[in-house]
């Protein structure tokens, strides 16, 4: 093949990528790599919800100390998109994705969508409960206790 076919054929896949949207190469690229959250965001229409009596901010860094509890993987922070993607554990890569919706200064919409059943029910229940301060830490759950060198 010669140098001039070469650059005629990167050309035009140039040129389609281009016409096609540069946020469609990006969520391939993201798909491609596991960490898309478009699966999720389509999933809004079967999210379990709850109201909260608690402001935007108050929800969101809750629900993160909830995940961390929980050994949750985050796998995309989105303020943009009023969102966090998870995957249940980093062993159990099921997506999982928490939507925020401030209804007003002190009140806030918490979705939680996910293609798995299982895996919505599990984490909203988990969230629910840290909102309520009633989660416990369960980093470390299934790990044996670690042992002294010593011993």
């Amino acid at each position: 093949m010669n140098l001039k076919f070469k650059i005629i054929i990167f050309l035009a896949s140039l040129s389609s990528i281009t016409l096609c949207g540069c946020s469609t190469v990006k969520e391939l690229s993201k798909g491609a790599l596991g960490v898309s959250t478009k699966v999720l965001e389509e999933g809004r229409k079967d999210a379990i919800k709850k109201d909260f009596n608690r402001d935007y901010d108050t929800c969101y860094k809750t629900t993160i100390d909830s995940l961390n509890k929980i050994s949750a993987y985050i796998y995309a922070d989105e303020p943009s998109k009023n969102m966090i993607a998870i995957y249940v554990t980093e062993t159990d890569t099921t997506p999982v994705g928490i939507f925020f919706k401030s209804i007003n200064k002190d009140n806030t919409t918490i979705e939680v969508s996910s293609p798995s059943i299982y895996a919505r029910e599990l984490i909203s229940g988990k969230i629910f409960l840290g909102m309520e301060g009633k989660l416990k830490d369960e980093k470390g759950k299934n790990e044996e206790p670690k042992k002294s060198l010593f011993e």
